[in-house]
């Protein structure tokens, strides 16, 4: 039956589930991959830790869209991930050891419940992920990624920093996608972020960089970022968007889930008129928010915006002193006070708007869950994925 065999997809889902112990399996397949291919493990960071939570998240959430039939989100996702999977190196050989090593290890997992019909459903089902990641990327001619050079490095804040690079190559982007990047001070770690201005045709590329604790590649970039400074830069992911002949829009920015809204916000100022936009940028302090004087310069020139500056604090704590200020200037709403979900949805239900939401990960699920029960439409609400 193979991928019409529900619960044979079913029980390699299980098997992969992170909430069901997968952690042997998944740490097997990879040593069996490394041994068989020794050139592969060179194209992975030194700790696997994370690589092995995102592998078992995807093959759990894969299949279990075959388990329940549906094909195009899956069928688009594995095309993206052949395809960005080309900047690390990955050749068609390397597709071709990872299919045997992961069938192999399924079966040796799965050995007191292997089957002809498991067989068949984890033949069929590796087939079809693999073979759509190598089709994806045998047929994507363009490079897999473009080098640039730190020109400007700005601590905004003591945890926030805005680094400007010129691209050797112009990269091609809508405004609100996102890409991956490399930095000197982490070979082989890239990490998501999104430009905040819209693609530029001489290359020039600008990012807004939160330093989270715990997080080695966003701490190496806020704290050592210097200009000469290589990056590589992946191709773009992602499709937030605004509709310019839709309705008017809601946008919800926690810190630097600022930085693709104010490449949304910038693009739309090519044009006199656009949906009305109002946008709430949130921070813990009022010193956290960063970026009100730009906002200040698009807004005063634009009336179709309209920003309103959140902090969870009233007040500054005594390391504030050492960044600039950042006061609203006169002309943007009064700065309100509270947590960003709460203050959105004490304007209204925004039912009538298009939503984006941007930001770390419980404020996008907290303020879409508060604006939902407010009564806005979730199929009006976008946000990037929550985990990679």
């Amino acid at each position: 039956m193979g991928l019409d065999d529900r619960d044979a997809l079913a029980t390699l889902r299980d098997a992969f589930d992170p909430a069901a112990g997968s952690g042997e399996l998944i740490h097997r397949f990879y040593t069996r991959w490394f041994a068989v291919d020794t050139g592969v493990r060179d194209l992975f960071p030194p700790d696997m830790e994370r690589q092995r939570t995102v592998f078992a998240r995807a093959m759990t959430w894969l299949l279990g869209e075959l388990v329940a039939q549906r094909a195009d989100e899956p069928v688009a996702f594995l095309a993206q991930l052949g395809r960005d999977h080309r900047k690390y190196g990955v050749t068609q050989r390397h597709y071709d050891s990872m299919q045997d090593a992961l069938l192999t290890t399924l079966r040796s997992h799965l050995i007191e419940r292997w089957d002809d019909r498991l067989a068949d459903a984890a033949q069929q089902a590796v087939t079809l992920i693999v073979g759509i990641m190598r089709g994806a990327a045998d047929a994507e001619k363009g490079p897999p990624f473009v080098d640039g050079t730190v020109v400007e490095h700005v601590r905004a804040t003591r945890d926030v920093s805005v680094v400007r690079l010129q691209l050797d190559e112009p990269l091609h982007f809508h405004a609100g996608q996102y890409v991956t990047v490399q930095v000197p001070q982490w070979p082989r770690r890239w990490r998501y972020l999104s430009p905040s201005i819209p693609a530029d045709r001489d290359g020039a590329i600008e990012f807004h960089v939160r330093s989270v604790a715990g997080g080695m590649v966003s701490t190496a970039i806020v704290g050592e970022t210097a200009p000469g400074d290589r990056w590589r830069v992946s191709n773009p992911h992602g499709a937030m968007h605004v509709d310019r002949s839709g309705a008017d829009v809601l946008m919800v920015a926690g810190s630097t889930g600022l930085a693709p809204l104010r490449s949304i916000i910038m693009n739309l100022a090519r044009w006199g008129q656009n949906p009305r936009v109002h946008l709430f940028f949130g921070a813990r302090y009022p010193c956290d928010l960063y970026d009100l004087q730009t906002l200040w310069q698009v807004a005063s020139t634009n009336p179709w915006l309209a920003v309103t500056p959140v902090s969870e604090y009233s007040t500054n704590p005594p390391w504030a002193a050492d960044y600039p200020r950042v006061d609203p200037p006169r002309g943007l709403h009064v700065r309100q006070t509270g947590r960003l979900p709460e203050v959105v949805t004490r304007y209204g239900s925004w039912s009538d708007r298009q939503i984006l939401i941007c930001g770390g990960p419980a404020m996008v699920e907290t303020t879409k869950a508060a604006l939902i029960a407010r009564g806005a439409d979730p199929r009006r609400i976008q946000h990037d994925p929550l985990s990679g």
